[in-house]
């Protein structure tokens, strides 16, 4: 199977025999950290641009067409508008705080990338505990949005980062819970071993019912705790202006808004780990021919195409449903979701003990 293990062989051989093993590794972790923030940047305006070219496609429009060829340099012209605005601090606002939100955020969003396998035997931190390292780091973004929030001096800033608060904490649960369904039947929390139990097949397919459930409701939650609509109450314009980035501008409000598209990547690319067997090909049982045949697609071209039909379908959400209210997002979660998520969890748990599993 082709894979991107080679290359970073090679140059961490390459490294190793050039230099002491100390800065070695220095130099390692240079590489991780542009390779890092490179990939936040090709993100941030490919989804953008995708965002807006889906929204289109669902209300029978056009979308960008004007900036480059059908339109694919227009996220190029916004990044560049965004660095030339004067970044505004209120008077009255912590400054301190006010100015390290949006840089507390976008940590929280580098950090995940750590455990998550792009290709084959590329990925920065194979960790033991990789599910529950993704759990706690991900809870962390809610200080930065508290605190953009309070330091604003801002009452719609202020709704918006407690509705925020709220609902990242309580849809974090449901999310945790269907997370638990594949930590179970796989036994393990590192998500490269994760990734290889789902070699005779991906965990939605082979789990059963109580899985497809699973998915279902992490697919709903994630979408929540990423403050997107149908459950984009943190930010409701029609209400709050912008929510708890009201009072930001410039780049420090592209960052809050780059932050939000990553979260979108990395909750997707989570998902299609745990589900859709990450960069692992769609192999099926004992048929040998085909599950040969798949091995020839690269496996980063599998990863990508999993992330970005998760992507796609969160997206799809957004110009689909109309927004909830604050008590209907909180009902859905305490009331429906999380005892869905309790008993679909025994049910997995069975399954796993008995062996019901394909």
């Amino acid at each position: 199977m082709f894979s991107l293990e080679g290359i970073t062989n090679a140059i961490q051989n390459w490294l190793y025999n050039t230099f002491n093993p100390s800065w070695a590794l220095v130099f390692e972790c240079l590489i991780v950290i542009l390779l890092a923030t490179g990939l936040f940047a090709i993100l941030g305006l490919v989804l953008v641009l995708m965002e807006r070219k889906v929204a289109a496609h669902i209300q029978i429009r056009l979308g960008p067409n004007r900036v480059g060829p059908g339109g694919m340099f227009q996220t190029v012209a916004d990044t560049l508008k965004l660095i030339m605005k004067e970044g505004l601090t209120p008077d009255l606002a912590d400054k301190f705080l006010f100015n390290l939100a949006p840089f507390v955020v976008m940590i929280v969003a580098m950090l995940l990338l750590a455990p998550i396998a792009f290709a084959r035997g590329f990925q920065i931190w194979d960790l033991n505990i990789g599910v529950l390292y993704v759990s706690a780091i991900s809870s962390l973004s809610v200080i930065g949005i508290l605190m953009a929030g309070w330091a604003s001096n801002n009452k719609y800033s202020l709704l918006g980062a407690m509705r925020s608060g709220a609902q990242i904490v309580s849809y974090e649960l449901s999310a945790g819970l269907s997370v638990l369904s594949i930590v179970v039947l796989s036994g393990s929390l590192q998500l490269s071993d994760i990734i290889a139990s789902q070699e005779n097949g991906w965990w939605l397919f082979k789990g059963h019912i109580p899985v497809i459930i699973s998915f279902v409701i992490f697919i709903i939650a994630v979408t929540a705790e990423t403050n997107r609509a149908p459950f984009d109450l943190a930010e409701a314009e029609s209400e709050l202006t912008a929510g708890f980035h009201t009072e930001y501008s410039g780049m420090r409000f592209a960052l809050f808004f780059l932050a939000e598209y990553i979260n979108i990547f990395i909750v997707c690319a989570i998902g299609a780990t745990l589900f859709l067997g990450g960069w692992m090909p769609l192999h099926i049982g004992h048929w040998q021919a085909f599950n040969h045949i798949m091995d020839y697609i690269p496996s980063s071209i599998w990863f990508m195409g999993k992330t970005f039909f998760l992507i796609f379908l969160i997206m799809w959400f957004r110009w689909t449903f109309p927004r909830l209210r604050v008590d209907q997002l909180l009902n859905l979660e305490w009331k429906y979701l999380l005892p869905i998520s309790m008993f679909n969890l025994i049910l997995v748990t069975v399954i796993a003990i008995l062996g019901w599993h394909f």
